[in-house]
């Protein structure tokens, strides 16, 4: 194979097509591997009370558009029919399950991915696995003890499941607002604890707004520092739920709590809840430890990537990745992958495959919508 997309979500379908249109056939030249079980990313995961109603952000693929979905309609069920479609319109012809355990120098300068179906030996590579299996959960003294339950947002069944308990709500991005305002109405009693105080942004978030946030996260890329999430720059929109939560109290937000005990949480002050659920809406992390054979990671823990391009090698391209994480960001940023590698194929050396493409900064020219 010429080139290897790790990864059928949004940047790598977006990838697959820009492959496609620059003349590269599919299981000849490319070949994209997927290991979740169906079309349609991490979204085919999501919780089914995110309704597609619900969704910020949701860019449609290159070349087609996603029109007349039921805003009532679970978002996995939209969004996987909506990529099922797309893959087969577009004959990218994914192959999937397959996992991808490691990938290595080969041989002759190519790259060696290995995975559960065989080997493949590609000459460059697109990385784009997301996020999804990766959640990141944090450490308290303590957690062992908790008798109750514990589960992060990818695992989030949807509200009726916690139907006469007390929960506590870890996070306070936009999932963790999310769990709260859905279970606030059948639980026993919320809480919601937070590292940051919440930044609530009033008024609308157009372009400018968007590049600004979009700069932040390419900055710490830049860096070699593991990437921010686009969300975690730009602040929880104050929509009309959340402002009938925060009257509620649903959003009274409490401090960090110090460790966790067999009934819940305490802080050193002398405070203390007794939950029965304690679920950690805190975020994940990039799922790239496939990559580690390679050597691409910064003493920061990050992978430094010049556009989509990681600067300790050149024939892997990270797509979805820090900046490009919203969905018109990976979008952009699939094309700007092709067209750097197609250079590659040919020759032509990095400095001058940059300024062909014309490829700038994500942040040059990526608008970003926050993510529900």
């Amino acid at each position: 194979m010429d080139v290897v997309v790790i990864g059928a979500g949004q940047a790598g379908l977006s990838a697959a097509f820009h492959l496609r249109r620059a003349g590269l056939e599919p299981d000849r030249d490319f070949v994209v591997l997927d290991h979740a079980p169906a079309p349609g990313g991490a979204w085919q995961f999501r919780w089914p009370s995110l309704t597609y109603g619900k969704v910020h952000g949701m860019h449609a693929l290159p070349g087609m558009e996603l029109t007349g979905a039921d805003p009532a309609r679970p978002s996995s069920e939209v969004i996987g029919a909506y990529f099922d479609t797309y893959e087969r319109t577009f004959d990218l012809r994914i192959r999937r399950p397959v996992d991808v355990t490691a990938v290595r120098e080969g041989d002759d300068g190519r790259l060696l991915v290995e995975t559960s179906e065989g080997r493949y030996a590609p000459r460059a590579l697109i990385n784009a696995t997301g996020t999804w299996d990766r959640p990141f959960w944090p450490r308290y003294p303590g957690q062992e003890t908790f008798r109750g339950l514990q589960l992060h947002t990818a695992g989030y069944p949807g509200p009726a499941e916690f139907t006469g308990k007390r929960v506590l709500v870890v996070g306070g991005g936009a999932s963790g607002t999310q769990h709260l305002m859905e279970i606030a109405d059948v639980a026993a009693g919320t809480f919601w604890v937070t590292r940051r105080e919440p930044v609530f942004r009033e008024g609308p978030f157009g372009e400018a707004e968007g590049r600004a946030a979009v700069a932040l996260v390419e900055e710490r890329v830049r860096r070699g520092l593991p990437p921010q999430s686009v969300v975690s720059v730009t602040g929880l929109p104050l929509s009309d739920a959340i402002r009938s939560a925060r009257a509620r109290g649903i959003l009274d937000r409490l401090p960090m709590f110090d460790r966790i005990t067999p009934t819940g949480v305490a802080w050193d002050d002398g405070r203390s809840v007794d939950v029965d659920v304690i679920l950690w809406a805190t975020g994940f992390r990039a799922a790239i430890d496939h990559l580690s054979p390679l050597r691409l990671r910064e003493p920061g823990g990050g992978i430094r990537v010049e556009g989509t391009r990681a600067v300790r090698d050149e024939r892997v391209h990270l797509v979805g990745y820090g900046p490009s994480a919203s969905t018109i960001g990976a979008n952009r940023a699939g094309r700007a992958a092709v067209s750097d590698i197609r250079r590659l194929l040919r020759g032509a050396p990095a400095a001058a495959r940059t300024q062909l493409a014309g490829v700038t900064s994500p942040a040059a020219r990526a608008t970003v919508a926050p993510a529900g």
